[in-house]
Formats: C-alpha cells, structure tokens, sequence
C-alpha cells in the first residue's frame, strides 16, 4: 500500500525573509534556509554566545532536523528542527512589562551577538514567544555576521513595535496593545509624534529614539539602504558605537515603567461576593474536572483575574493560558508568576467579547485567538454573565463561543450566575428592564444539554452561582 505524501504547511507569519521559511509537518515546526542562511547558521552553532543563550533559555532551542522529518523536494540547503511554543501570542495581547521584558531579551541577545561578529537583521517584537512568564527568542533566521560600519537593521522595527509603544504607556498612561493591534508593522513615528510637543519631547527616550530618529528617517527618505549605510561607515561609525546604543537603550528600558492605574477589577477576588465555602467548593470542583481523565496539554483560563485557578490548573496540565481583559490586572499577574518562575501559565490582555481577530497579510499573518485556543479544557469562571449581561452577548452565542475554542471531546467548565445574585444583579441594573428573560440558569442547562453533554454540576453554598463541568461538541 503506498505512503500517504507528507503534508507540508507553510507557517503563514514566515514569509518576509525570503532566505528562510518556516513551515509545519506534522507536530513538528521546521525552517528550511537558503544556501547563504545555511551558511550562517553554520557559523552560528560554531558561535560562543549562540549555544549558551538555547541553554539558558533564552533563544528557542533549535537542531538541524533528521533526514526522516524533511520531506523530499524541498527547495532548501538545509532544514532545521525548533522546538515547538506551547502557545503562539501576539504583543497587542501582552501586558506593559511582559513588552518591556521582551525589549530586554532583544538587546541582551544583540549585544551577546556582537561580542562574538553577529547581529540580528530584524528587531520585531514578534520575534518573541514565551515559556509561561519567560519570554524566547524564536527568530533564528535573523541571525547573520555582522558587518563593521553598519547600524543595526532591525532598529525601525524595534521602534515600532517594541519602543514606540512602550513610551506611549509609560509617558502618557496610554494603553498600546489597541494601538499595536491595528497596525501589524507598529506604530509610525509621524504617529507618534504630534503627541509627545512642547515639554513632553524631554521625556526620556523621546527626543533621541522618537523626535531625531523619525527626522533621519525623513531626512533620508530619498536615499537607499546603501547609501546610507556608506554615509555612516565615511563618518566612522563603528562596532562599538553599535553596542554603546544598543547598552543605551537598554538603560532607557529600565526607566521606562507604566503608571499605576485604578482598576474595578484589581479587586475583584476580595468584591466580587464569594465565601470561603464557595471557594473551597469551587476548587475542589475545578480540580475534579482537570483530573477525570487525560492530562490536559492547554487549559484556557478565560476571565483569570489574579491567576487564583490558573495557578491551580497548571499543577494539573502541561500549559495554561490566563485570559484577562484588564491591561493592569494582566501586568500585575505576569509580575507575579515571573517572580514565582513560572514557566507554564503564559498570561494574556484579550476582550473575550472582542478578541483578537486574524491580521497582517491576508488576515491571515498572525491568526487570531480562536484559531490558536484548541484547547483540552476551558476555565469560564464568573464569565458568563458578563458577557451575556454587560456585553449584551445572546446566551446560545456564548456556548457556541465556548465550544468553538475547544479541541473535540474537550472539558469544558462554566459558571453560571444567577439572575438573583449580586453581581448579576448589578450588571442587570444599568440595563433596561425586562431585556434579558432568557438569562436563566434552566435555559443555559438547556442550551449545554442540546451541543453536548453535561457530566457534573455543583450549586456553590452561596445558592446563587452553579457550576458545569461538560463535553460540548461541534
């Protein structure tokens, strides 16, 4: 009987390099590089600083792929194996300190580089993914040698998607990731600009990385990438004026900090109505679904707050993804798990009632929420009734909605919240009366009996909040 051919999927995100592409055979992601960028690699595993930054965690650890894996015709020179990320995210889904972190890594990276005759030709925030809260560079087709004389390619890039925003949040106390979703190459410097006149140019990182740099920019508009690149090695720009900018900015990302914000949901655990018995119950409820059978590969936690039963899942589950849509309530949480090196709950900013949907080229560059959260189980805790209530989102759309982010024969676990209890009640007491006559607890039982199967239910002792644990299917 003849073999099936091997399915090769080209990774829609690598297409802007044209001397790699990564791609998707089976569960495994390869890159396939060109004769120069074999080349480079090459020298790159001969490298000193290259093998120590995989070890330490730091680069995503990578090999040239066995024979078995390449699949025959491929039009590369070589072919590389990396290591798979449990969970692809996007920095508009970030927190403030987790894009400041992954700035770090990059200038880290680049400096180790240096040191040892590389450089890195892109500087997108893209190029960083996360093992929980410690961020990975992925990016190893943008290593190549450097060459003396030259500024570093990936500057524009950085500013864009890395610094830019990072200046908006901590000088103006503007949220980026709105910002960083509309525009997959970042934010321009003519965007950015008009806001930061008058005295705000003296912020630090301003004048220098935002009002010189977007001048040049203009400047040289009209000139090629040679040209300029012959402009600075005639004026003696040199190696270590590179690493003097490179420490430079570095030091600027150690100012930069986000304002303190107020925050209705920062709170939320201590306000939002629970008693010690209705968390013990809850907990014990959550861990029975998590450990009823197969250990689960990713467990989305949608609404996590403080990361209370985020935590308790990932001692139950290879991965975690914590869902929160309060850019503050993310950043304090992503503080917390780095501090408690922790490297299997990977927190992210995302509005369950506006998620990020599928961008960049073709909408299909950088996939949207849905199509990354293949999930073996889903966490909606206290979620239902916002969204159904305070975001006007029709009950038979939010099962639709949970069943879609599942893999099949998933576990689904849900609360709902009764029309009777203070939350709820809260909610329905900025709306008009009588608007929601569905929202009732026999027809959401109803609404997960008809796209699945319902295998528990828990009423919490407070007798206004149920929980499911179900199997919903497509």
């Amino acid at each position: 009987m003849p073999t099936a051919p091997v399915r090769v999927r080209p990774e829609p995100a690598s297409f802007r390099d044209p001397t790699n592409r990564v791609f998707h055979v089976g569960d495994e992601v390869l890159r396939g590089l060109d004769a120069q960028a074999a080349e480079h690699w090459r020298a790159l595993t001969a490298s000193t600083f290259f093998p120590a930054l995989v070890a330490a965690g730091k680069v995503c650890a990578t090999e040239d792929a066995p024979p078995t894996l390449v699949p025959a015709g491929v039009p590369w020179a070589a072919v590389l194996r990396h290591e798979r990320i449990p969970f692809v995210s996007h920095p508009y889904e970030w927190s403030f300190t987790m894009l400041r972190d992954a700035a770090l890594l990059h200038t880290e990276i680049l400096r180790a580089a240096l040191a040892d005759n590389f450089t890195t030709k892109d500087g997108s925030a893209y190029n960083v993914q996360w093992h929980g809260a410690q961020p990975v560079f992925i990016d190893i087709g943008s290593f190549e040698p450097v060459r003396d004389g030259e500024p570093w390619a990936g500057y524009r890039q950085f500013c864009q998607t890395v610094l830019y925003p990072l200046l908006l949040t901590a000088h103006l106390g503007v949220d980026f990731q709105p910002w960083l979703r509309a525009q997959v190459d970042g934010i321009e410097a003519e965007q950015l600009r008009p806001l930061f006149d008058g005295t705000r140019r003296l912020r630090p990182g301003v004048l220098t990385h935002l009002h010189l740099h977007g001048a040049m920019q203009q400047r040289n508009a009209a000139a090629s990438t040679t040209d300029v690149r012959a402009q600075l090695r005639a004026a003696g720009f040199s190696r270590e004026l590179l690493l003097s900018t490179v420490r430079g900015i570095e030091k600027l990302l150690h100012r930069l900090d986000r304002r303190p914000t107020d925050s209705h949901w920062a709170d939320y655990q201590r306000t939002c109505g629970y008693s010690a018995r209705d968390r013990t119950a809850k907990e014990q409820f959550v861990t029975a679904a998590l450990t009823a059978g197969t250990r689960p590969r990713l467990v989305l936690d949608l609404g996590a707050n403080d990361g209370r039963y985020s935590r308790l899942a990932a001692a139950y589950a290879d991965y975690v993804v914590a869902v929160e849509q309060d850019p503050a309530v993310v950043d304090d949480l992503y503080r917390a798990l780095r501090a408690e090196g922790q490297h299997r709950v990977l927190p992210l900013v995302l509005d369950l009632a506006d998620p990020s949907p599928g961008g960049g080229w073709r909408g299909v560059e950088r996939a949207g929420f849905a199509e990354r959260a293949d999930a073996d189980a889903v966490l909606a805790l206290a979620v239902v009734h916002h969204l159904a209530i305070g975001r006007n989102v029709p009950l038979p759309e939010v099962v639709d909605w949970l069943a879609g982010l599942t893999a099949p024969g998933a576990t689904v676990v849900v609360e709902f919240v009764h029309p009777e209890d203070p939350m709820a009640r809260r909610l329905l007491a900025n709306k008009p009366e009588g608007l929601f006559p569905d929202y009732r607890r026999d027809a959401f039982e109803a609404l997960l009996a008809a796209r699945g199967q319902i295998t528990d239910r828990l009423e919490l002792p407070s007798g206004t909040r149920t929980l499911y644990r179900a199997v919903l299917g497509d």
